[in-house]
C-alpha cells in the first residue's frame, strides 16, 4: 500500500482548492492512501477529494483531540505534537505533494526531502516559486505532480 502525503496551507485559494480536491479524487481512484494535517484549508479539500471516491484519508493533527480535524477525515490521530507533528507526516509518508501553503508547508517539504522522499509541489510555498526550490519538482496540475511522486517511487 502506498501513502502519500497532500500538504498546504489553513488559508488558500480556489485555485489551490481545486488543485487539493482533485488531488484527493485521484489518488483515491488509485487506491492510495492520503496523509494530511487533518485540519481546514488545502487539508480539508484534499480529505473531501479522497472521500468523495470511497478512498482513505487520515489526519495527523497537531492537538489532543479528534474533534479538531475535518468531517472529512476517515481517520483522525490526534498528537499532541503542535508543529512537530509535520514531522511525522513527513516521514509516515512515501511521497509528499505540497500545494501552496505557508512555513509550516515549507518544514513538511524540507522533512519529506531530508528523509528521501520524492516531493512534487503545485503553486508557490511561503513566497517561493516551487521551481526554486531544489529537489521538488514544480508540477503544473495534480495528475503530473501524483505521476512524479510515483514514478519516484517505482526507481
Amino acid at each position: 500500500m502506498i501513502y502519500i502525503g497532500v500538504v498546504g496551507g489553513n488559508t488558500y485559494s480556489r485555485r489551490e482548492d481545486a488543485w487539493a480536491e482533485e488531488t484527493g479524487r485521484e489518488l483515491a481512484r488509485r487506491g492510495i492512501v492520503v496523509l494530511c494535517g487533518g485540519r481546514g484549508g488545502v487539508m480539508e479539500a484534499v480529505a473531501r477529494g479522497v472521500r468523495s471516491q470511497g478512498g482513505l484519508v487520515v489526519g495527523i493533527l497537531p492537538g489532543t483531540t479528534r474533534e479538531e480535524g475535518n468531517p472529512y477525515l476517515s481517520l483522525a490521530l490526534a498528537t499532541g505534537l503542535g508543529n512537530a507533528r509535520n514531522a511525522v507526516i513527513a516521514c509516515a509518508a512515501d511521497g509528499l505533494i505540497a500545494i501552496g501553503g505557508e512555513y509550516g508547508t515549507l518544514s513538511e517539504i524540507a522533512l519529506g526531502l531530508k528523509f528521501g522522499r520524492p516531493v512534487a509541489s503545485l503553486g508557490d510555498c511561503a513566497g517561493i516559486s516551487s521551481g526554486d526550490l531544489k529537489g521538488v519538482f514544480a508540477a503544473s496540475n495534480p495528475l503530473e505532480a501524483i505521476e512524479y511522486v510515483l514514478q519516484r517511487l517505482k526507481t
